[in-house]
C-alpha cells in the first residue's frame, strides 16, 4: 500500500486572501496583477475567465506547480483585476503591462531581447530540433519569437522524445533534459516514425495545433503513472498557451487590418 498523505498541500493564497476572495472572483476576461505587501507587482497574467485562472494558484503542490510560482504565491499579499472586453484585448493589455512593469516572476514578454526561431530538420532518420537567431538554409523554421522560444523548444523536445519512446519513463530522458539543460540543438532518433514526427511538428506551427496535440495524446495514452501524467500535462500546457496566444494575436492582427 502507498503511504497515506498526512498533511494536505499548503494553500498560502487562501490563508492570506481568504476563500471568500476566490469564491467572489469575477468570471470575466481581463488581466490580474499579483502584488506583494509593499504593493510591488510580482506577476502579471491574462485570462478569459479570471476566476478559473486564479484557482490554478490556490494549491501549492510542488509536483504540479513550477518552482518560481511556488516562491511567488508565498510573497503575494493582494491581487488586482483589470477587466477587458475580451481575451484578445486582455492579451494586448497584458503585453503592455509586462513591458512597462517587468514583474519579478514573469519570464516571457518582459524584455524585447533578440528574436529567435524554432528550427528543425530530418537527417538520417533523426529529428534535429533547436533554437537559432539566424536559421540556416536547409532547416525548417518558425518565428521570429521572443525569449519564450526557449521554453517552447524545451517542451517540444521533451514531449517529442517521450512520444517517440512510449515505453521509456520520464526519468529516462537524456541527461539534463528534465531540468531544462538542453543544448541549442538536440537530436532525437525517430527511426521509422521520422516522417510522421516531422509532419506532426509542421502541423503544430502552420496548420492545426489541435491535430498535433491529438497526435501526442495518442502516444501518451498508456502513461498512467501520476508523476508521468503530471510532467506531460505541464509540458502540454506550455504548447496550449503558445497556441492560444498565437491565435489571439492573429485575430487581433486581422481586426486591426480592417480598421
Amino acid at each position: 500500500m502507498g503511504q497515506t498523505l498526512l498533511f494536505p498541500d499548503p494553500k498560502p493564497l487562501d490563508q492570506r486572501l481568504g476563500r471568500r476572495f476566490f469564491r467572489r472572483a469575477p468570471r470575466r476576461p481581463g488581466v490580474y496583477l499579483m502584488k506583494d505587501a509593499s504593493d510591488k507587482v510580482l506577476y502579471v497574467g491574462k485570462a478569459k475567465d479570471l476566476k478559473q485562472r486564479l484557482n490554478n494558484y490556490r494549491v501549492a503542490n510542488p509536483d504540479r506547480m513550477p518552482r518560481r510560482h511556488l516562491r511567488m504565491v508565498r510573497e503575494v499579499a493582494r491581487i488586482e483585476f483589470q477587466f477587458c472586453s475580451n481575451e484578445s484585448a486582455a492579451l494586448k493589455h497584458e503585453s503592455k503591462l509586462l513591458r512597462t512593469l517587468k514583474p519579478k516572476f514573469n519570464r516571457a514578454g518582459v524584455w524585447p531581447g533578440r528574436t529567435r526561431f524554432i528550427v528543425w530538420r530530418l537527417k538520417d532518420q533523426q529529428l534535429q530540433l533547436g533554437v537559432a537567431e539566424t536559421p540556416e538554409a536547409d532547416w525548417r523554421r518558425f518565428g521570429p519569437l521572443n525569449g519564450s522560444a526557449y521554453g517552447l523548444y524545451h517542451s517540444l523536445a521533451r514531449l517529442l522524445w517521450l512520444a517517440i519512446y512510449p515505453s521509456r519513463a520520464c526519468t529516462e530522458l537524456p541527461p539534463g533534459w528534465i531540468q531544462g539543460n538542453l543544448a541549442l540543438c538536440v537530436k532525437i532518433d525517430c527511426q521509422e516514425s521520422a516522417a510522421e514526427t516531422a509532419a506532426a511538428l509542421a502541423s503544430f506551427f502552420w496548420h492545426s495545433p489541435d491535430d498535433f496535440l491529438f497526435w501526442l495524446g495518442s502516444r501518451f495514452s498508456q502513461r498512467t503513472h501520476p508523476f508521468e501524467r503530471s510532467v506531460i500535462e505541464s509540458e502540454l500546457e506550455t504548447l496550449k498557451e503558445f497556441s492560444s496566444k498565437r491565435q489571439l494575436a492573429s485575430v487581433a492582427g486581422r481586426q486591426l487590418a480592417l480598421l
